[in-house]
């Protein structure tokens, strides 16, 4: 199998990517049959009919946090933080992170700025470019600034600022733990109607927990894909959840997953029978075509960029000529792309 990363492309208008949302439960969805079946194009409310008594859905349970700060250097010019990851305090208790940074020239080694107000000191330069920042506030303290002066991070494709209604809009209806630099959003699709009525049919929800990175938007710089290095992103499975899986599955219902975050924690955990155990870590899996999974039967998700390590995840389940067959009719049926737009339905 050749593993060229041109051959998964598509053509799109740029006004196709979606700046705004059409609202949980308002989307509209590409069903494509697992089996080879007619795709069709339904309203996000009528994948409810899809599911059947005994089925799971998977579901990332990941805060996006208001985790893009301004601020100031001590001589009066502009910066602009990304807090990607919470570090372990320093002894005296104040906050660390790990944050991508612009201008970089301004955040040298040892040197200070003025984050949203708060004094910061640049502790070391990753070889990815990233820094460590120390803020002199503790890690509460430092949330609170967030929750007051930051900035919901929108995926770099969205071309304008974010708002007031982008802290409800990018957050997701299964939303309880804070960590995510970027919201899981195949799960923007869903509203708490849809929710009852699927939990009202018999269908179990297993809960798992993936805090996205901005890595979710890094492109592969290589043409052989396969000699691409995935981001690490931290993932829990608890013991009540994975039973839940485990137990659906033994009864015969299909294991549905809610996006590609819920798609990599269950498969990087998954033994070869397909049952799942709790566990936590880092996952920096990277699903590709050839890849056999052993856990889903069903996967919902949003359009991705072209190329990317999320368009091949999908290919990996539904085939390349199927993905980009089914990406070619949602251009034509002018549905829209992306974070905030519509998605596709593989079952």
């Amino acid at each position: 199998m050749e593993h060229n990363l041109s051959d998964y492309t598509f053509e799109f208008p740029p006004e196709l990517i979606a700046s705004r949302t059409a609202g949980k439960g308002k989307t509209r969805i590409l069903h494509c049959p697992k089996d080879g079946g007619e795709r069709h194009i339904m309203k996000a409310c009528e994948i409810v009919d899809l599911f059947k008594a005994g089925d799971c859905l998977v579901v990332n349970n990941t805060k996006v946090i208001p985790a893009r700060l301004y601020g100031e250097t001590l001589h009066g010019g502009q910066v602009e933080t990304l807090l990607v990851q919470a570090m372990i305090p320093a002894e005296d208790g104040s906050a660390r992170y790990e944050a991508q940074v612009r201008p970089g020239k301004a955040f040298k080694e040892g040197r200070e700025l003025l984050i949203a107000g708060v004094k910061t000191t640049v502790e070391s330069i990753n070889e990815d470019g990233s820094r460590v920042l120390r803020f002199a506030v503790t890690p509460v303290e430092l949330e609170a600034v967030m929750n007051a002066q930051g900035h919901v991070p929108l995926p770099p494709y969205i071309d304008r600022p974010d708002d007031e209604e982008d802290k409800k809009a990018y957050q997701t209806i299964f939303a309880k733990y804070s960590g995510a630099v970027a919201a899981p959003t195949a799960s923007l699709h869903f509203s708490e109607e849809m929710l009852d009525a699927l939990k009202a049919k018999g269908v179990h929800v297993a809960e798992v927990t993936l805090h996205v990175g901005p890595g979710t938007f890094q492109n592969i710089s290589v043409e052989d894909f396969t000699q691409h290095k995935m981001h690490g992103e931290h993932y829990e499975l608890t013991q009540e959840n994975a039973d839940i899986i485990n137990k659906a599955k033994a009864n015969g219902g299909r294991i549905v997953t809610v996006g590609t975050t819920s798609t990599r924690v269950v498969e990087t955990i998954a033994a070869d029978d397909g049952t799942v155990k709790a566990q936590s870590g880092v996952t920096h899996a990277f699903f590709y075509p050839g890849y056999r999974y052993k856990v889903i039967d069903g996967l919902l998700t949003n359009f991705h960029w072209p190329k990317s390590s999320l368009i091949l995840l999908v290919s990996a389940f539904y085939g390349r000529e199927n993905t980009l067959a089914a990406y070619k009719m949602a251009v034509e049926n002018r549905l829209k792309l992306f974070s905030y737009g519509d998605g596709m339905f593989i079952l």
